[in-house]
């Protein structure tokens, strides 16, 4: 029988819990369970490429009692949210089809709230292989209310040239002000470059990850090939990165609780509201009392 802690370890390694917030929520909880140095290193190590969890873990650990720096994190991340999710739903007009890929918990609550001031738009989405994360998006837009049609991933292009609109989340900002998000969306913001449709990376701040600033090229994570094909034949080599990064040239804006900003101003707006996460603090495994 698993404990509590290697229990969310366990559903945050084998993605039964999704997005990087919801993934960073879950490692505090661990972490009020145990925070001792081994503890920390293996929350640290579970999904690579989710710097929201880093930063989450190092704002708690600067407290001296940590059960209270856990409190104050969640307590940051609750007001970002609310922030994000307003300045996102302005962004939706009447009448509009807005497209998004994957399954962002922002990205939806954004539509949710849009709705709840009562505009009418519709949703294109993609089932988004191999896990199909684009189903609990088209989900949870439907049990709001909201029409929604799927698309497959390789139709995303007669999605987008009659869209308006283009949100997505994401998985790691960097210091150049590109997003690491779902394997895919480059190519859809491409698409959507080229068919003047505006794209908007809609995401708490708090996944800007500072060592980017420092030379840290982001890893982007690969996982088990037989997510794809589990009787593949055999000497059949598999490619299965989750995530790529989306140039800064192809974001029009950053959707954060710092406002709607490019891609170049929210690095520098983050830098003056979160100093205490720029990367000159000792790594977090040290601060930990």
């Amino acid at each position: 029988m698993m404990n509590r802690f290697n229990r969310i370890c366990h559903d945050i390694k084998n993605l039964k819990i999704q997005g990087a917030e919801n993934v960073a929520r879950a490692a505090l909880r661990a972490l009020a369970i145990k925070h001792d140095a081994s503890s920390v290193r293996k929350l640290i190590a579970l999904r690579p490429t989710e710097p929201c969890l880093k930063n989450c873990l190092k704002y708690a650990l600067s407290f001296t009692d940590v059960q209270k720096g856990i409190k104050e994190t969640l307590k940051i991340m609750d007001s970002a949210r609310q922030a994000t999710i307003n300045f996102g739903s302005r962004l939706i007009q009447n009448n509009t089809t807005v497209f998004t890929h994957c399954h962002s918990s922002t990205v939806v609550a954004i539509m949710i709230e849009a709705k709840k001031q009562g505009k009418k738009f519709q949703v294109y989405n993609t089932e988004t292989r191999p896990n199909f994360q684009g189903r609990i998006t088209a989900t949870e837009l439907l049990k709001a209310k909201i029409p929604v049609t799927m698309f497959i991933d390789s139709s995303a292009t007669s999605a987008i040239k009659d869209s308006d609109l283009f949100l997505f989340g994401a998985d790691a900002i960097t210091a150049q002000g590109s997003i690491i998000n779902k394997i895919g969306n480059k190519m859809m913001a491409e698409i959507a470059e080229k068919y003047d449709v505006p794209r908007y990376a809609c995401t708490i701040s708090w996944k800007f990850d500072p060592k980017t600033a420092l030379g840290y090229i982001e890893k982007l994570e690969s996982r088990d090939e037989r997510e794809i094909w589990p009787n593949k034949p055999k000497k059949l080599r598999i490619s299965n990165v989750i995530f790529e990064e989306v140039g800064a040239d192809l974001i029009t804006g950053i959707v954060s609780e710092i406002g709607v900003l490019a891609p170049s101003s929210f690095v520098a707006e983050f830098s003056k509201k979160y100093p205490y996460l720029i990367e000159k603090q000792q790594p977090i495994i040290k601060r930990i009392p």
